[in-house]
C-alpha cells in the first residue's frame, strides 16, 4: 500500500503535526516526521477531521442510474469528505431481501471510494402493509442494521410496533421518515403565511410532530433504538428533548438545507427548492441549530436526494421532492456553525459511525486508527457551479452561491479518494 506524510496539519483543530499514512492505517504522528518512501503533502493551514460519515443517502441504484449510480454518487460523497454514506432503500426494485441489500453493497465494494452500508425498508415495496425481510437482510453480507422507508412513512403503529420489535433481537435501527400522510395529502410546501400567500398546499408541522410523538412513545414501550430522519419543526426538537430526558433510545438527524434555507425560498416556484419534508421558517431554523449544538439532535445528515432533469425541472407541483448534499454538506456545516471543529467531527463523523455500527469510522487520526480521514481547506470559498459536480444530477439548492471550505483530499484506509480537490479516480 502506499503511504502518505501529511504535514503540519491541525488535527481536529489542535495544534499543527505531521500525520504519517502507512498500511491502511495511521502510523505515527508527531513534529518534524520523515518518511522518504512517502508522498508529502504539504497541510500547513489545513484541517484534518475523520473521514465524514453520511447516514441519510439516496444512490438510487439499482432502478434510476440515470439520476445517479452508487458510483458517481460514491464520488460525489469522497469529494464531500465523505469515507462512509448509507444507502437508503427507496431504489427500483426496493431493498427489501437481503438480494438486493446485497446488489449494492457489492456495487459500493467496486466502486471502492466510500464505504457503501445498504439501509433495508421496513416494509415490502415500501407499502406500509407487510413487514420486509428484516432478519434476512441482517444476516446477509451486507449486515444491515438500519432499516427505513424513507420517503414515506410507517404510518400503521401496529406494524412501527413489529418493527421495533423484531430489530431488538439484533440490536437494529428503525430510520422513520416522520409524516402523518393523512395530514399532508396534495402539500406542497410548509403550511404557514408563504403557502397562504401563494396559495399552494400547506405540510404542517404537526403532521411531523405527531409521529414522532408516537413513536417515541413505542420505542420506550418496547425499549428499542429509533433515530428520526431530517427533523424540521421546533415542535419536534422539544418532543425529542422530551424524550430524551426520559432515557428513550432514540437519535435524530438534521439536513444542511434545513439548517440554511427557509420556506421563502418557494415564492420563486424554483423546483429545487421542493424538498421532504419542506423547508420551514426562520424560528424552526433557529430552534433546528440550537438543538444540533446542544445535542438534542445528534448529527447532520446529507438526505442526497438527485433528480433526473425530468423530474425537477417542471412545474412545482409536479416536481418530485429532494435536493443534492453531498459535495457541500461540510461547507453548510462551516457556514452555519463557523469553525467548531469538535462539534463538526462529532455531528459529522463520530455520532453517525456509532449510531451506524461502522466501527472503523468515526475515530479521531491517531496511531493504529484506520486511516479514514479528510483535509479541509477552511479558508477557502467556492461558488457552487452544478456542472461541475461529481453526481449525475444537478438539483443542488446552492448554485451559485459561494460557501466557506474546500475538501482537499479524503483518505479511505490509507488510500486517496480525492486529493488537490479532484477525485482520485
Amino acid at each position: 500500500m502506499s503511504a502518505y506524510l501529511i504535514k503540519n496539519v491541525s488535527v481536529v483543530g489542535g495544534a499543527p503535526t505531521d500525520l504519517l499514512i502507512r498500511d491502511g492505517v495511521v502510523a505515527e504522528t508527531g513534529a518534524d516526521l520523515t518518511a522518504p518512501d512517502a508522498t508529502v503533502l504539504d497541510a500547513t493551514g489545513l484541517v484534518a477531521l475523520p473521514g465524514l460519515v453520511d447516514l441519510h443517502t439516496h444512490l438510487r441504484e439499482p432502478g434510476r442510474e440515470d439520476a445517479e449510480t452508487v458510483e458517481s454518487g460514491s464520488r460525489a460523497a469522497a469529494l464531500g469528505g465523505y469515507t462512509a454514506v448509507c444507502a437508503m432503500a427507496n431504489t427500483s426494485p426496493v431493498a427489501d431481501t437481503a438480494g438486493v441489500v446485497e446488489q449494492v453493497w457489492r456495487l459500493g465494494r467496486e466502486a471502492a471510494l466510500v464505504d457503501v452500508q445498504p439501509i433495508g425498508a421496513v416494509t415490502v415495496g415500501l407499502a406500509g402493509e407487510r413487514l420486509a425481510e428484516l432478519g434476512a437482510m441482517a444476516d446477509s453480507a451486507a449486515r444491515v442494521r438500519i432499516f427505513s422507508d424513507d420517503g414515506h412513512c410507517v404510518a400503521d403503529p401496529k406494524l412501527m410496533r413489529r418493527a421495533l420489535e423484531y430489530v431488538k433481537a439484533f440490536d437494529g435501527i428503525i430510520a422513520q421518515h416522520a409524516e402523518e400522510p393523512r395530514l399532508t395529502e396534495g402539500a406542497q410546501m410548509h403550511e404557514g403565511e408563504v403557502s397562504t400567500r401563494l396559495g399552494l398546499t400547506g405540510w404542517p408541522a404537526v403532521a411531523e410532530e405527531a409521529i414522532i410523538a408516537r413513536d417515541v412513545l413505542l420505542a420506550e414501550h418496547v425499549g428499542s433504538r429509533l433515530h428520526i430522519c431530517h427533523v424540521s419543526t421546533a415542535g419536534s426538537v422539544e418532543v425529542l428533548r422530551h424524550a430524551k430526558a426520559r432515557g428513550v433510545r432514540v437519535t435524530a438527524e438534521v439536513t444542511p438545507h434545513h439548517l440554511l434555507l427557509t420556506d421563502e425560498r418557494a415564492t420563486s416556484y424554483d423546483p429545487v427548492f421542493k424538498v421532504n419534508p419542506p423547508l420551514r421558517t426562520a424560528a424552526d431554523i433557529a430552534a433546528l441549530r440550537a438543538a444540533l449544538v446542544e445535542g438534542v439532535i445528534d448529527i447532520v445528515a446529507t438526505d442526497h436526494a438527485p433528480h433526473a432533469v425530468e423530474d425537477k425541472e417542471c412545474e412545482w407541483a409536479y416536481a418530485r421532492p429532494g435536493m443534492l448534499g453531498l459535495e457541500t454538506a461540510l461547507s453548510i456545516a462551516l457556514d452555519v456553525l463557523g469553525p467548531q471543529w469538535d462539534l463538526i467531527a462529532e455531528r459529522m463523523s463520530r455520532t453517525p459511525a456509532r449510531i451506524a455500527g461502522l466501527d472503523s469510522h468515526g475515530l479521531d487520526p491517531a496511531p493504529g486508527v484506520p486511516a479514514n480521514l479528510t483535509v479541509v481547506d477552511p479558508a477557502a470559498r467556492r461558488v457552487i457551479e452544478p456542472a461541475e459536480l461529481a453526481s449525475r444530477s444537478r438539483n443542488t439548492p446552492y448554485a451559485r452561491m459561494t460557501l466557506p471550505g474546500r475538501i482537499v483530499a479524503t483518505f479511505l484506509r490509507g488510500e486517496p479518494t480525492v486529493l488537490d480537490g479532484k477525485a482520485v479516480k
